[in-house]
């Protein structure tokens, strides 16, 4: 039987975190009709979206922190409301990117209705909307914006799965991320995704966060996950959110920044080629 894992790793990945911890505090968008970037992730119920957004505040603060609440027992989806999260710089005011948080996809009528995640791509869906299931949201509701600005849009659709169970997705959850993200591209919106878990799918990386992209098996799912969703291999991530630890370190820190940064930079390229189209 062959080693689990090549002798050096697939993707390179920047030696300094400091680098990219600097490039995120100082950027702003060039478009200067916005006044941040919006990020969503969206993916299955259990992904680990609110545990990336929570692990990304942790990497900026520098220490394990906890903002968005997941529930570690429930097989059913715990984020009910839409919600944005700023990142503060402390006495420099925030990060000029934020991120949210949506509704778990499941199968059946059960989870985030395919078309209230189309509305927020565009704006229409107010902060702190309740979604529900069985009810997609209309004009005229409480929680849905008739007018969104460039802020309310999302600039980057972030797909977020256990990158243990990438082959057991249904073909429904699948179909219905499928058709975010055909909408996404419709919109110009860009896209990457994220595979969480990794230490529960890899022994290898969990053992050490420098042999995630040294695994064979991570890879593997990384190729399947591209040809299910159909997204170039090289806007796919592999990260290991903070969950269990009380402090951080480097090798964890430098995967989330990896795919942070990227997606900072292709939102960015979004929102300034919106200029360019007006102009």
């Amino acid at each position: 039987m062959g080693s689990s894992t090549f002798s050096k790793p697939w993707r390179p990945f920047p030696e300094n975190n400091e680098n990219i911890r600097t490039f995120l505090k100082s950027y702003k968008p060039r478009n200067q009709d916005a006044n941040h970037l919006r990020i969503l992730f969206l993916g299955p119920v259990g992904a680990g979206k609110s545990s990336f957004i929570n692990s990304t505040d942790s990497v900026l603060q520098g220490r394990v922190t906890g903002r968005g609440l997941t529930d570690a027992t429930s097989g059913k989806t715990f984020t009910k409301k839409y919600k944005t999260f700023k990142f503060s710089k402390g006495s420099q005011g925030h990060y000029s990117f934020v991120c949210n948080d949506i509704m778990g996809m499941e199968q059946n009528d059960s989870g985030v209705h395919v078309n209230d995640v189309i509305l927020a791509l565009r704006g229409h869906v107010k902060e702190g909307y309740e979604f529900i299931p069985q009810q997609q949201l209309n004009e005229g509701d409480l929680g849905y914006r008739s007018c969104p600005s460039l802020n309310d849009r999302v600039h980057v659709l972030v797909t977020v799965v256990p990158s243990d169970s990438v082959s057991l997705l249904s073909e429904e959850v699948v179909k219905k991320l499928r058709e975010v993200r055909l909408a996404a591209s419709k919109m110009d919106i860009p896209q990457l995704a994220i595979l969480t878990k990794v230490d529960e799918a890899c022994p290898k990386a969990k053992q050490d966060p420098k042999n995630i992209y040294k695994s064979k098996y991570l890879k593997e799912q990384v190729e399947i996950f591209s040809q299910l969703l159909g997204l170039p291999v090289n806007c796919i991530f592999l990260v290991k959110n903070y969950s269990s630890e009380i402090s951080s370190d480097d090798a964890t820190d430098a995967h989330i920044l990896c795919a942070l940064k990227q997606m900072i930079v292709y939102g960015d390229d979004f929102l300034n080629h919106l200029n360019d189209t007006f102009e």
